[in-house]
């Protein structure tokens, strides 16, 4: 991991993204704090972006999932 300064990062940021692309981690610095850590995607985030990926389906076995809820709901007195 390479540190740079803020004032770097600004100066050369197409020349940092170059690097993280290839695989480098970076650590930001301002006034000699940490502020950002800029690094190469997680292999899952490849897939594309959350709401591209299909949803998650829920279903009950036998009923309507709708009706299911209900019927916890109407048991626990929610409703």
């Amino acid at each position: 991991m390479k540190a740079i300064t803020f004032t770097e990062f600004r100066r050369q940021a197409s020349g940092v993204l170059s690097d993280v692309e290839k695989g480098e981690t970076f650590l930001v610095l301002r006034h000699g704090k940490p502020i950002a850590e800029i690094s190469p995607p997680a292999a899952d985030r490849s897939a594309g972006p959350s709401w591209k990926r299909p949803g998650l389906r829920l279903t009950a076995k036998g009923a309507r999932l709708s009706a299911a809820i209900r019927e916890e709901r109407r048991r626990e007195d929610v409703l």
